[in-house]
């Protein structure tokens, strides 16, 4: 395994110091998303990760904990009026082996639907993220499957797959079976400015917890111009139960773990007005284990502002507070964190950013006790970081 992610990565070095040249090849492309860089002051060698264990608990900024890098590498092709491309995406985060994100082929151009894009292998299809806490809410993607994305279906856009409990690094057990559908229908109009995305999840399966099956539904909501012409506002109403995921993805088929029910409503908005932009949330999810029955509720709510004191200079300012509500006593956790940044231009999303970063963060007992083994060590109900980050998509 060693030897093997020693030769990733030399491929990986040349691919880069070559970009030059690879770029020059028509139909190459080379896109990828990476962060790091050290934490000055810390303790108990706690980094970062300060969350208590929602979806959309960790407001990330001067709070990530890891470092790491995913390229992908793409190659276009046409013949005969048709269009394909092979995809490659090894990623490498923190100490852990090189893993392989996306590895698939995808063709269109079809005289039978020449929009249609159809595809083999492991590929991300994830939809909708909040980056402030660095989740994809809507996500049906990350195993081997089959499907098919940009089906015309009267102004709107159909996608279907298929899919496997499989990925390119790790296969289910012998005994254990997962498989999942799902439909994601997108561009739906419904009011001026306005459109709704629906994903449909069905899973069924054998040699899990509690029976293979589950199932989900979620509806995104985008509205442009909401209030002010600078706002986007996106609504999210999720569920789903058993071992359907409620992003759309699977949930717990390992074979040793019961699946779940959750609910969620979520309201995310962005911004950019002159040199001030920015992303806030406001998020509620209740989870009750099939077997179990235990039920956490989490409360999420917080946002990162953005001011560009010259073209290339920007002052961040994230406030967050969350709360999980479940058998024990209450828990709560709340974090400022300022910094400072280099940035191309004045833009909230512009990247390259770098970042000089301090994070104040604060909770209660009931969240030491929890994650005594974490962050809460020792009974500490407070920490503060400071740190350098980079941050950069391309």
């Amino acid at each position: 395994m060693k030897t093997r992610n020693r030769l990733t990565a030399v491929a990986l070095a040349a691919a880069c110091a070559n970009g030059a040249f690879a770029m020059d090849v028509a139909g190459f492309e080379f896109n990828g998303y990476s962060r790091g860089g050290p934490v000055f002051r810390h303790e108990d060698g706690v980094k970062g990760n300060l969350t208590l264990g929602g979806e959309l608990q960790k407001f990330r900024l001067g709070n990530e904990g890891d470092n790491g890098i995913e390229v992908n590498f793409a190659r276009g092709f046409e013949a005969g009026g048709i269009q394909w491309k092979v995809n490659y995406m090894p990623a490498k985060w923190g100490s852990g082996d090189i893993t392989t994100e996306q590895a698939y082929v995808e063709m269109s151009g079809f005289s039978f639907s020449p929009e249609a894009k159809f595809w083999v292998g492991q590929r991300r299809l994830r939809i909708q993220d909040v980056h402030i806490v660095d989740y994809f809410l809507l996500n049906y993607g990350d195993n081997i499957g089959a499907g098919v994305t940009d089906i015309p279906v009267g102004g709107m856009k159909l996608g279907l797959g298929m899919f496997t409990g499989d990925k390119f690094d790790h296969n289910e057990p012998n005994n254990v079976k997962a498989r999942r559908f799902n439909a994601d229908l997108s561009e739906i109009n419904t009011n001026p400015g306005g459109k709704l995305r629906v994903l449909l999840t069905a899973v069924g399966g054998s040699g899990q917890v509690n029976g293979g099956s589950g199932s989900g539904i979620s509806l995104m909501h985008t509205q442009k111009e909401f209030l002010l012409p600078s706002i986007t506002n996106t609504l999210y109403l999720q569920t789903s139960r058993g071992h359907a995921r409620i992003d759309g993805e699977f949930e717990s088929i390992d074979g040793t773990s019961a699946g779940r029910r959750s609910t969620r409503i979520a309201d995310a908005i962005n911004w950019q007005s002159g040199p001030f932009g920015g992303q806030a949330l406001i998020g509620y999810q209740t989870n009750k284990a099939d077997l179990t029955g235990v039920e956490t509720k989490d409360f999420s709510l917080g946002g990162r502002g953005s001011y560009a004191f010259t073209k290339n200079f920007k002052g961040l300012l994230e406030l967050s507070t969350t709360t999980r509500k479940g058998s024990g006593a209450d828990q709560r956790l709340s974090k400022v964190t300022l910094a400072g940044a280099l940035a191309l231009n004045e833009d909230f999303w512009s990247r390259p950013e770098l970042r000089l970063y301090v994070t104040k963060a604060n909770w209660n007992q009931a969240a030491a006790l929890a994650n005594a083994s974490t962050f809460g060590a020792n009974g500490k109900t407070s920490r503060t970081l400071v740190g350098v980050q980079y941050e950069v998509w391309w």
